[in-house]
């Protein structure tokens, strides 16, 4: 998979600027797909080039003009042709703090434990962004009754994910500082 793919299924939620799709990423695709402002803005000039996404300028009064994009026919058949292919490859984790606990034994406890917290406090917060966008999206309305009548639950099974993703994290941070806790007390 590429950003190509990514921005095109942001662009499903309709017309937005680069800002506003970085906002997007930020709370939506970032868990399972992050970019910067900085490559979504390249990806979309290339994926405009390509005939994929259609830009128009807005001229804005004080501020500079911006650019907005929707899908075109031509980005939404290529969307659609993704979406029918199975993955090319399994989930991969890659965490630069597994590997830091990979090497821990022999090193200071102290700074893994701290690690390890900080990890903590980013999941609660990511969890705590998450559960406001699922309430945001639910406006009042059970899951279910979401799942059943929404235009479109894409975002919401993703969001899902990610939750699920965070309380993961959550209770792995709750385990691990268990154990070094009681190493520490044993030794």
């Amino acid at each position: 998979m590429s950003l190509k793919h990514a921005v095109l299924a942001a662009l499903l939620e309709g017309e937005a600027s680069g800002y506003e799709l970085s906002k997007v990423f930020d709370v939506s695709l970032a868990n399972f797909w992050p970019a910067t402002p900085q490559q979504l803005y390249r990806e979309l000039e290339r994926l405009a080039q390509d005939g994929l996404v259609q830009a128009r300028t807005v001229q804005q009064e004080r501020r500079p003009n911006k650019r907005m994009f929707t899908l075109t026919p031509a980005g939404r058949a290529e969307l659609s042709a993704f979406a029918a292919e199975p993955p090319k490859r399994p989930t991969a984790i890659r965490d630069e703090l597994l590997i830091k606990i990979q090497a821990m034994d022999g090193g200071d406890p102290e700074v893994t434990r701290a690690l390890i917290e900080e990890r903590r406090g980013w999941a609660h917060g990511k969890l705590d962004r998450y559960r406001r966008v699922r309430d945001r999206l639910l406006d009042g309305r059970t899951e279910e009754e979401y799942l059943r009548t929404a235009d479109r639950v894409g975002p919401y099974l993703t969001l899902m994910a990610g939750i699920a993703f965070e309380e993961e994290n959550l209770r792995w941070c709750r385990r691990a500082l268990a154990v070094l806790a009681e190493r520490v007390a044993l030794g």
